[in-house]
């Protein structure tokens, strides 16, 4: 059996949700399956760090595709010719994007319709290709996986797609997440707060992400507790919009909010490991990698009570309104003054986080590429 897979988004210590997920996905499923031939799509060279075992090929198309105007080119011309000549049993597009006009079976794997639903957060050029094409990919493909139930409804009630067609394969946390000594969250504490505890935003700051709202809330739970809190935001300045910025500018807490950038993903665990709480309250969220990645070192959470996110923490965190400041500040109040509370949500964040791995995942997601076949 060949297998093509569109891994143009496994890009060395430059991942996301959709890269993370193909590597943990396919690092597994390309050894459990030493008989079936792999054909690994890129638009660069790859790292060898990316190419599994012997059954995986790579295969360069050029050009680099990382603009928007190349995309149409890309998948709908170059990539279409490419899985002509290769003619695989199965396409797995881990972006959901693919060739409309080819015949071959193909697994879109569409995380989330953000798009649909915020589109102020996107790009002009970025938002108009996704809403033209994504209708068109969900109705096209042999079969979609997604990454939630909420996602999956999501997609059969916007694109009239039948639940049958669409599989959920939930995301889950590298085994680097684990609980770490006290003695190594001081070290984490001393290089990054100046020995202070923290709340943790992972992810990157992007508008969906609500990190508006977070500093408010953290500008306001600082200013009411008198606390030496500090907030840790981990991830890229994407979109750091002038809004954002102007209210950052002229908070009171300014000098307790700490931007380290993107992180290694050892970095990332211990950081992680070492927080007071996550505070994770997306406006929209497919699945929330960064929850399932703080339950597993049984870090408490705060997050969203809407979308993808109740489903995923369930009761082992604090749920609040993503547009009410107040609500994020009273649960981060709630959480610093509640000793009791928050070892109850540490515990309950290890037992939740054990319903999610890697490992269930790809079973799930060969699952879906097997039913994508025949």
């Amino acid at each position: 059996m060949k297998i093509a897979v569109n891994t143009r988004l496994l890009i060395k210590d430059k991942m996301d949700g959709i890269g993370l997920f193909t590597f943990e996905m396919f690092s597994i499923i390309t050894k459990q399956h030493p008989e079936i031939s792999f054909y690994f799509i890129f638009d660069r060279k790859p790292s060898a760090d990316f190419i599994f075992g012997d059954n995986v090929h790579p295969v360069v198309l050029w050009p680099k595709t990382r603009h928007i105007y190349l995309f149409p080119f890309w998948y709908q011309i170059i990539l279409k010719k490419a899985l002509k000549r290769l003619n695989p049993d199965v396409f797995v597009a881990t972006d959901g994007m693919f060739p409309l006009r080819s015949n071959i079976n193909t697994l879109a794997v569409i995380h989330d319709l953000n798009f649909e639903h915020y589109p102020e957060t996107l790009p002009k050029n970025v938002l108009n290709y996704y809403l033209k094409y994504f209708p068109q990919f969900a109705k096209k493909a042999t079969r979609i996986a997604t990454v939630s139930e909420f996602s999956k409804n999501d997609i059969v009630n916007t694109y009239h797609i039948k639940e049958d067609k669409i599989d959920v394969v939930y995301n889950g946390a590298n085994s680097k997440f684990q609980p770490i000594s006290d003695n190594e969250k001081s070290n984490v504490k001393a290089k990054f707060t100046n020995n202070q505890d923290y709340f943790l935003f992972v992810g990157t700051l992007h508008p969906r992400k609500n990190i508006l709202r977070l500093l408010m809330a953290f500008n306001q739970f600082k200013v009411t507790t008198k606390s030496k809190m500090k907030l840790v935001l981990v991830g890229k300045k994407m979109w750091w919009t002038t809004e954002i910025n102007a209210f950052f500018e002229q908070m009171e807490a300014k000098s307790d909010v700490v931007f380290t950038g993107r992180v290694n993903d050892d970095e990332l665990a211990k950081i992680t490991a070492a927080a007071y709480a996550i505070t994770y309250v997306p406006i929209f969220e497919g699945f929330g990698i960064p929850l399932v990645e703080a339950m597993q070192c049984g870090v408490p959470v705060i997050t969203s009570n809407v979308t993808s996110m109740p489903e995923v923490v369930e009761d082992a965190g604090l749920l609040v309104n993503p547009f009410s400041e107040e609500e994020i500040t009273q649960a981060m109040i709630k959480i610093s003054s509640d000793e009791n509370l928050r070892k109850e949500l540490a515990l309950k964040s290890i037992q939740q986080a054990t319903k999610f791995s890697w490992e269930k995942s790809a079973q799930l997601l060969m699952d879906a590429i097997m039913k994508s076949v025949y």
